[in-house]
């Protein structure tokens, strides 16, 4: 059962990544992995901090979802395969295909290369392989919860907690219930994160992709999240602009912001406006909407190598306006990585290895 308006929230955010990771290469807000922002203090970088709290916990709620209407046409070995394949097989051959390039291009913006002497060539392949993994790790994460779902299922095989989460979230007092789980989600927030490579946060990420499935992908739940759409919307904008001011100038990756309750408020108020508001204004499709539902996952995966190529050079060997860099990494970023995804998945062996695509379609 596709649901237009859920295609249309997972490419509109794929995009929201993409236009955040131009913004976030130039970071001057103590954010690691960048190359470095044009002052000490740069407004331009307020959108990150109000989108950062929810964008990803949004994907993963999205990919619940979606999981749950696939396993209503799959088998759990074909939902596994197609994972394996759609997931798996990027984020792992792929880095020694294509995203080692990435990692070539974090290093140079690092000056690792200049304190790397006499390591041999193969040695310093194998660190960009391992520095290319970028925003692949949401690609990582989501298929160790693919396989965690399956496991769940085979414990629940008559869907009972399934049916219990739609009865106690789709009834009257759904809306209020709903709210409540921003308490589940800061709770999670305080567990499973990997110390350094703070993008690995288990806890809040898997229990997001869980309530997707469990609990957002009830009829009765999107109803009610429809209903209370504008309110939700109003109150998520409002959190979000006291977020941005609370916060800006600080590492907004930082434990201190992730894991405060106010920044898990927001986040999942946030999240459930987004659905509500889809579902009622966005359920529509179109030409292109259909191309970008087909291309957003390639576009994901191709972003950051015209991403921090491009702005690595513009940064590092010109002297333009600050204003005109920005706007040439953009530019890059986007048509990059839409030319790359259209070359790649033309090619039947990068097609498999960099898209995990095995024919074309």
């Amino acid at each position: 059962m596709r649901k237009a308006y859920l295609d249309n929230i997972r490419w509109g955010t794929v995009l929201l990544v993409v236009a955040y990771h131009v913004l976030y290469i130039f970071n001057a807000s103590g954010v690691p992995g960048g190359i470095g922002g044009f002052s000490d203090v740069q407004y331009q970088d307020a959108p990150m901090y109000f989108v950062y709290p929810w964008f990803m916990v949004l994907l993963f709620v999205v990919a619940g979802m979606s999981s749950r209407y696939a396993l209503g046409k799959l088998t759990h070995k074909d939902f596994i395969s197609a994972r394996t394949r759609k997931l798996l097989v990027p984020s792992t051959i792929g880095l020694f295909v294509l995203q080692w390039l990435v990692g070539y291009f974090n290093m140079a913006a690092g000056g690792a290369f200049a304190q790397m002497g006499d390591v041999p060539g193969s040695i310093k392949y194998l660190i960009m392989v391992v520095s290319g993994i970028g925003p692949l790790w949401f690609v990582q994460m989501l298929w160790l919860y693919s396989l965690l779902l399956v496991v769940l299922r085979k414990l629940d095989k008559r869907d009972k907690f399934y049916d219990l989460c739609g009865r106690a979230f789709g009834g009257k007092w759904g809306i209020v219930f709903l709210l409540l789980l921003a308490l589940l989600v800061w709770g999670a927030a305080q567990i499973g994160n990997v110390p350094v490579i703070t993008v690995y946060r288990f806890g809040i990420y898997g229990v997001a992709f869980l309530l997707g499935y469990f609990v957002l992908s009830h009829d009765g739940v999107q109803e009610t999240l429809e209903t209370f759409a504008l309110p939700l919307g109003i109150a998520a904008l409002a959190l979000g602009i006291g977020y941005v001011i609370c916060y800006f100038g600080q590492n907004y990756t930082d434990a201190p912001s992730l894991q405060n309750l106010f920044t898990n408020l927001y986040l999942w108020v946030a999240i459930l406006a987004i659905l509500g508001c889809g579902k009622k204004w966005l359920n529509g499709t179109s030409k292109f909407s259909a191309y970008m539902t087909k291309a957003s996952f390639g576009i994901y995966i191709t972003h950051y190598l015209p991403l921090i190529a491009s702005a690595y050079l513009l940064k590092t060997y010109t002297s333009l306006p600050v204003p005109a860099i920005y706007l040439i990494t953009a530019i890059c970023t986007f048509g990059g990585s839409i030319l790359l995804y259209e070359v790649i998945r033309r090619i039947p062996v990068l097609r498999y290895c960099v898209l995990g695509i095995r024919k074309e379609g």
